[in-house]
C-alpha cells in the first residue's frame, strides 16, 4: 500500500496528491507563453489564442479549441477585433470578449452561433479586463472599460445590462477584482489600492475583511471559490486571508513570504473537505497554503494554466495534466500507513487470499469481530469510486466483492452502482475522448449532462453504449442521441441526399421519440429540401409531415399527405394555406386534382363563403349545383325582384344542366311569387313566402275562393286535393249552404264519406246526414254509423250481405236494440248455413 501514498503530501491533517490525467496530444512549439488560455470545467474544453493582440493582417491570431486530453477539435484564423478575454459557458460554448464590447460565441467545433454587445458606452471607452462568471441564472459575463466602470450580464441568454455604481477614486482598472454570487446576488469585489469595495446594483460600499490588519498593506490578488462560498485575498506584504465570501469571518492568513503577487490564485477544496487551500502560481513555483498555515511547495519547469474544479484543481502545461486534489477521507483511512480501518483490513485480508495465505482468515477474524464487516466493504467501495488508477480500483472492488460475500443482509445496490459508473467514468477518460471527470464531479453533473455531454462532441457509439449499458429508457437515451446523430447526419456535404436518407433510416428506424419530422426540419434549414422530402417520407405521423411541406412551399405533397391521412381538420389548414397563398385560379385547379380537398372545401364555403362558392361552381361548369346555389340565395333575398332575377337564373343554369324538371319547378316559384306578391297589393293576405298548398289554403280561409280556384286551374292541383282544402275550409267556417252547394257541383273526386265525417268532427249530425244517401254503397253503412243511424245501417248490412260490415253494425247494437240484432243474425250468411 506504500507505493499509492508515495505523491501524498501532507497538509494539517489531511493529505493532498498530485494525479496524471494525460500526456498532452497536441504539440506546441512555444508552450503556453503569449497566449490566452481558458479551459471549462468538469474536464471541459480547452480554447488558446496565440498572440491575442497581434495586428497584422497579413498573420492573424489562431484560435485552437482542444479537448483536455489535447486532441485538436478546431482550428482557425481570427479575423475579428482583440480578444481581452476567453471564457466557457456552462453548455460547453466558447466566448470571445472583445476591445470593443463585443462577446462573439463559437461553439465546439469553431462555428460561429451568435454575438452580443455589452453596450455602446464600451465601445468608446473599450474594455480593460473581463471576466466570464456562472451564476443560478446562466452563464454571466462582467467587465471593467476604460472609464472604470463595471458593467454586468448575469445572463448572455437573456441580456439585460447592469452599469455598477462608481466606485471613488478608480482611475482605470483596479489592482484585482471577482464576482460573487450572494443570496441569488450578483456583486463585484474589487481593490483600489488599500480599500476593498463591493458593488452592488446600487451601491458601492467599503468592507474590511475581519483580521486583516493594515500591516498585511494592499489586496493585490483575489480569488473566489468554486462554489463563490469562499474568498482568498492576497497582498503586496506576501499575505493570504482566506474566509467566507460574504467577509464576516476569516479562517486563516499566512505569510507566503512571497512579495510578488502569483500568476494564478485558485481554491483547492472538495465538499465534505477537511483541509481547504489555495493554489498559488508563480513563474517556477506552485505552491498550496492550507487554512491550518502549512504550504505545500511544487516546483514547476514549464508556464502551467490552473483550472479550479468542483473538487480541486487541473493543472495544464503543453507537455502533461495533473489534477491536485486533497485526499478523500476514506482513501486516508484504507491506504494510510499502517492503518488498522476496516477498509483497509479487508484489502489486506484479499491480498492474502489471493496469495492463499491463511492471514487471510485472520483478517477476517479481526473484522469481524468488531463488527465492521459490512463498513469494510462500504470503505472499499467509496474508495474505489475516488481512484483515477485502474488497478486501484478493481483491487478495491475485488475486495468489496470478497467481503460481502461474508455477509448475509447486506444490499448490493452500492456495490453495482460504483461498478457501472466506474466503467463508464473510464471510458470518458479515455485519451480520444478527453473528459477526465471524477466520481465527485460526475455525480454533481448527473448522469444526463454527461450523456448531453458526449453527444455534443459527437461521440454517438459511445454515448449509445452508455445509454444501453446502463438501461437507460428509450426516450432519453438511445433515441435522444439517435435524434442529434441525425441533426448533424443531415449536414454532410459530401454525402447524397439518398446515402443520407437510407443511413438515417436504417439507424433511426422506428426508435420511439425520434421524429422524422424534426430531422427534415434540419436539413431544410441546411438549404436541402430533397433530403427533407425524402425523409418525410419515413414519418408515420402526417400531422408533423404537412406543415414541414408548407414551410418548404411544397403545397401539392403537402395537400395530397394531408388527404392520405384522413384527417379533415390538416387538410383544412391546407386549403387555408392554399388559398392564401396562391392566386383563385391556380388555386381552385390545385383542388380539382384532389377530390376529396374540392369536397371539404366547399362543404366550408356553405357554411363560410357562399360567394367563393358560386366561383367554385362557374370554374368547374357545374350548372346544376350552380342553379342549385341560386335557388338557395333567392330565399336570402328580402325584395322580390332580386329574388325573382336569382331565380331566373336558377332556370337558366337547370337549362343549361338539362334538368327540365327543376327548370319547370323554379318556373312554378317564380309564377306563385308574382300571384302572392299582386294579391298582397290588392287584398294586403300576407300570402308571400308561403307553399302553394299554403297559399290555396290562406285564400280559402280569406274567402278568396275565385283566386283559389285560379291557382287551381293554373298550377294544375290535382282535383282531390283542391276538393279536401275546400271542404275543410268551408267546414271550418261553417259555410253549409256553400258546401252543399259545392257538393252539387260535380261529382266528388273524393268521395261524400269525407263529407259526412267533416260535418261530424264539427258536430253537425243534420248536416251530415243530408250526405248520407250520397256515399257509395260499399261505404255507406261507415256513413249511417258516423251520424249514428243504426237501423240505417242495418238495412246497408242487409242489402250489402257483408259479413265483416254486420259484425261491425252489431259491436254498435245494445241489448235495447233486440229486434235489429235479430234481422241482423237472421240475416248473417253464416247463421242461414245453420
Amino acid at each position: 500500500m506504500s507505493f499509492i501514498t508515495a505523491n501524498w503530501n501532507p497538509l494539517g491533517e489531511a493529505f493532498y496528491r498530485k494525479s496524471e490525467l494525460y500526456e498532452m496530444s497536441w504539440n506546441l512549439k512555444d508552450g503556453l507563453r503569449d497566449c490566452l488560455v481558458s479551459a471549462a470545467p468538469y474536464g471541459g474544453p480547452i480554447a488558446l489564442l496565440r498572440e491575442p493582440h497581434r495586428r497584422s493582417p497579413s498573420s492573424r491570431p489562431q484560435l485552437e479549441i482542444y479537448s483536455a486530453s489535447g486532441v485538436s477539435i478546431a482550428s482557425f484564423p481570427w479575423k475579428s477585433g482583440p480578444v481581452v478575454h476567453l471564457g466557457w459557458t456552462v453548455n460547453d460554448e466558447l466566448l470571445c470578449i472583445q476591445e470593443d464590447g463585443s462577446v462573439l460565441i463559437y461553439d465546439l467545433f469553431g462555428s460561429f452561433k451568435r454575438h452580443f454587445s455589452m453596450g455602446q458606452e464600451v465601445v468608446q471607452s473599450q474594455v480593460l479586463e473581463a471576466k466570464v462568471f456562472h451564476s443560478p441564472y446562466g452563464t454571466g459575463v462582467a467587465i471593467v472599460t476604460g472609464s472604470s466602470r463595471f458593467i454586468l450580464a448575469t445572463n448572455i441568454d437573456d441580456l439585460k445590462l447592469r452599469r455598477l455604481p462608481e466606485v471613488p477614486g478608480l482611475q482605470g482598472k483596479p489592482a484585482c477584482w471577482v464576482v460573487l454570487n450572494q443570496d441569488r446576488q450578483t456583486k463585484v469585489l474589487l481593490s483600489n489600492g488599500p480599500e476593498l469595495y463591493i458593488l452592488d446594483n446600487t451601491s458601492c460600499t467599503v468592507v474590511c475583511p475581519p483580521g486583516l490588519g493594515p500591516q498585511a498593506g494592499s489586496i493585490v490578488h483575489m480569488s473566489v471559490s468554486f462554489s463563490y462560498k469562499y474568498l482568498a485575498l492576497f497582498t503586496d506584504s506576501g499575505h493570504l486571508w482566506t474566509g467566507p465570501s460574504h467577509l464576516q469571518d476569516k479562517m486563516s492568513e499566512v505569510d507566503t513570504k512571497k512579495s510578488t503577487p502569483p500568476k494564478q490564485m485558485v481554491w483547492c477544496r472538495r465538499p465534505k473537505s477537511q483541509q481547504p487551500s489555495v493554489v498559488l502560481m508563480w513563474e517556477r513555483l506552485l505552491m498550496v497554503v492550507g487554512v491550518c498555515q502549512d504550504t505545500i511547495q511544487f516546483p514547476i519547469e514549464d508556464q502551467c494554466v490552473l483550472v479550479g474544479e468542483l473538487d480541486g484543481v487541473r493543472i495544464i502545461s503543453s507537455t502533461n495534466q495533473e489534477l491536485l486534489q486533497e485526499v478523500p477521507l476514506v482513501c486516508q483511512d484504507i491506504f494510510k500507513i499502517a492503518s488498522m480501518a476496516p477498509g483497509a483490513l479487508l484489502l489486506e485480508a484479499h491480498r492474502e487470499y489471493e496469495k492463499s495465505s491463511q492471514k487471510a482468515d485472520e483478517y477476517l477474524r479481526e473484522i469481524k469481530e468488531q463488527s465492521m464487516l459490512g463498513e469494510a466493504v462500504r470503505q472499499c467501495v467509496d474508495a474505489a469510486g475516488h481512484e483515477y488508477d485502474t488497478n486501484t480500483q478493481k483491487s478495491l472492488m475485488r475486495a468489496a466483492s470478497f467481503g460481502k460475500c461474508f455477509l448475509t443482509d447486506f444490499s448490493p445496490d452500492p456495490f453495482v452502482s460504483t461498478c457501472r459508473e466506474l466503467r463508464v467514468l473510464n471510458a470518458v477518460r479515455e485519451i480520444s475522448i478527453g473528459l477526465p471527470l471524477t466520481h465527485t464531479q460526475f455525480k454533481q453533473l448527473t448522469l444526463q449532462v454527461l450523456i448531453d455531454r458526449l453527444v455534443y462532441r459527437q461521440f454517438y457509439p459511445l454515448a449509445i453504449e452508455m445509454c444501453r449499458y446502463l438501461k437507460i429508457p428509450d426516450y432519453q437515451g438511445v433515441s435522444r442521441v439517435l435524434k442529434h446523430w441525425a441533426s448533424c447526419k443531415v449536414q454532410q456535404k459530401d454525402l447524397s441526399d439518398e446515402a443520407i436518407a437510407r443511413s438515417v433510416c436504417v439507424k433511426v428506424g422506428d426508435s420511439p421519440g425520434v421524429s422524422y419530422s424534426h430531422i427534415a426540419a434540419k436539413a431544410y434549414e441546411c438549404g436541402r429540401t430533397e433530403l427533407a422530402i425524402k425523409l418525410l417520407d419515413f414519418e408515420a405521423r402526417s400531422g408533423e409531415q404537412v406543415p414541414l411541406l408548407l414551410k418548404m412551399k411544397r403545397s401539392q405533397l403537402a395537400l395530397s399527405k394531408a388527404v392520405e391521412s384522413g384527417d379533415t381538420d390538416l387538410v383544412y389548414t391546407v386549403v387555408t394555406y392554399l388559398k392564401n397563398e396562391m392566386n383563385r385560379g391556380d388555386f381552385f385547379m390545385t383542388l380539382r386534382n384532389q377530390p376529396v380537398a374540392l369536397s371539404l372545401y366547399r362543404q366550408f364555403c356553405k357554411l363560410q363563403e357562399t360567394e367563393t362558392l358560386k366561383d367554385l361552381y362557374n370554374q368547374d361548369d357545374d350548372h346544376q349545383e350552380l342553379a342549385n346555389y341560386y335557388v338557395t340565395a333567392s330565399y336570402r333575398e328580402k325584395r322580390l325582384e332580386n329574388r325573382l332575377s336569382l331565380l331566373q337564373s336558377a332556370v337558366d343554369e337547370y337549362n343549361k344542366a338539362k334538368n327540365e324538371f327543376s327548370a319547370k319547378a323554379t318556373e312554378e316559384e317564380m309564377r306563385l311569387l308574382r300571384f302572392q306578391c299582386k294579391l298582397d297589393d290588392e287584398k294586403g293576405a300576407g300570402l308571400l313566402e308561403l307553399s302553394l298548398q299554403a297559399t290555396m289554403e290562406a285564400l280559402l280561409a280569406l274567402g278568396l275562393h275565385k283566386q283559389a280556384e285560379q291557382l287551381y286551374k293554373d298550377f294544375r292541383v290535382p282535383d282531390k286535393r283542391y276538393w279536401w282544402l275546400k271542404l275543410k275550409s268551408l267546414a271550418e267556417k261553417e259555410e253549409w249552404e256553400e258546401l252543399e252547394k259545392f257538393s252539387k257541383s260535380k261529382k266528388s273526386p273524393i268521395g261524400y264519406l269525407a263529407f259526412v265525417e267533416v260535418c261530424m268532427k264539427s258536430n253537425n249530425k243534420y248536416e251530415a246526414k243530408k250526405y248520407v244517401s250520397k256515399v257509395a254503397p260499399e261505404q255507406r253503412v261507415k256513413a249511417h254509423l258516423a251520424v249514428s243511424d243504426l237501423e240505417g245501417a242495418v238495412n246497408a248490412a242487409i242489402e250489402r250481405k257483408n259479413e265483416s260490415e254486420m259484425g261491425a253494425v252489431l259491436s254498435r247494437c245494445s241489448a235495447s236494440d233486440r229486434l235489429l240484432i235479430d234481422r241482423l243474425n237472421r240475416a248473417r250468411p253464416s247463421t242461414a248455413k245453420k
